[in-house]
């Protein structure tokens, strides 16, 4: 049976490497918003506050990629979606929207801690290199950081949920993040 593998986390947690070792492991489709959001957005971003112009296209991006991923389900493959929804109340819309067409998701939390996270955004800005898709400032990751929620007791008993280790997040195979036990 396929899969649908949400990889979640605060900003700069591991999740881009993380998924993208995850989907070699077990030959599937690693889908990152950031990516997509980027390709089809970034030029149109306007000056200033940003973030309801962020909101609204995010919205329709999530359902273009589920449409997406429900294609590539179809075909036999798995998803792993890297989709940014640091925010527990639009997880769990996506997670029910997602299980009520009959694909409940496979959940892998990935966190740092802030320094090491912030560090790793720093250097991803410079360097640019394979999990690159747009610059986080300083002042983004700041916000986002203090957005995060991280799963709650009705999300861990309502989903098969993983807290990546920080070992499993190097070797990045779909067993290695053992499920939560509520």
């Amino acid at each position: 049976m396929t899969r649908v593998h949400l990889i979640e986390g605060p900003v700069g947690a591991g999740k881009s490497t993380f998924s993208t070792a995850l989907a070699a492991s077990i030959d599937g489709v690693h889908i990152p918003l950031d990516e997509w959001f980027a390709a089809l957005f970034s030029p149109d971003r306007p000056d200033g506050d940003f973030v309801p112009w962020y909101v609204e296209r995010k919205e329709r991006l999530l359902d273009l990629i589920w449409t997406h991923s429900r294609r590539i389900l179809g075909s036999g493959r798995d998803v792993v979606l890297e989709l940014g929804l640091i925010q527990r109340q639009q997880r769990l819309q996506f997670c029910r929207r997602i299980s009520n067409e009959g694909f409940p998701p496979r959940i892998h939390f990935l966190d740092a801690p802030l320094e090491v996270r912030r560090e790793r955004v720093r250097c991803r800005n410079e360097e640019r290199g394979p999990t690159f898709s747009m610059v986080v400032p300083d002042h983004v990751f700041e916000m986002a950081s203090k957005l995060w929620e991280p799963p709650d007791e009705l999300e861990c008993e309502e989903f098969e949920i993983h807290f990546v280790t920080e070992d499993a997040k190097r070797r990045a195979t779909p067993d290695e993040a053992g499920p939560h036990k509520s």
